[in-house]
């Protein structure tokens, strides 16, 4: 196990008051798991730039509808296959689907193809999270 190393942190009692209603709302144990997590979170974000390899998830909702579009969103990752390691398909509803592109490669070519498929018409609202091992490649 890694040396820990104690220190301090000075907050406002409102912030801390929210920020312990935020680490026992997510399940946390104590305030130093979750100061550790989100200074993980900052330092993976921060490590991001547009030629780290990363792995990455896109998450879209579109409309069912749109024609052509379930097969304009499929041509487009298939063009992008050295990208592209999976998508899953869900039928939300009547009119909407949920699709999830798991994805690898460098970070600007990866949103590079999130942003080509999220400006598709029909596509109602999508997210791209990438994040990486902290290894660096």
């Amino acid at each position: 196990m890694a040396k820990v190393t104690r220190t301090g942190v000075s907050l406002e009692d409102d912030l801390l008051r929210q920020f312990d209603r935020l680490i026992a709302k997510r399940g946390y144990r104590n305030r130093s798991e979750a100061l550790r997590d989100l200074i993980r979170e900052s330092l993976v974000a921060e490590a991001i730039d547009e030629n780290k390899k990363v792995v990455a998830t896109l998450s879209m909702i579109y409309d069912h509808h749109r024609p052509n579009l379930s097969n304009k969103l499929t041509e487009i990752q298939h063009h992008a296959h050295e990208n592209v390691l999976a998508a899953t398909h869900v039928h939300l509803d009547e009119d909407n689907c949920l699709e999830v592109v798991i994805m690898k490669g460098r970070s600007g070519d990866l949103k590079h193809l999130a942003d080509h498929m999220l400006s598709m018409r029909g596509v109602k609202h999508g997210k791209l999270v990438l994040t990486s091992t902290g290894r660096s490649t």
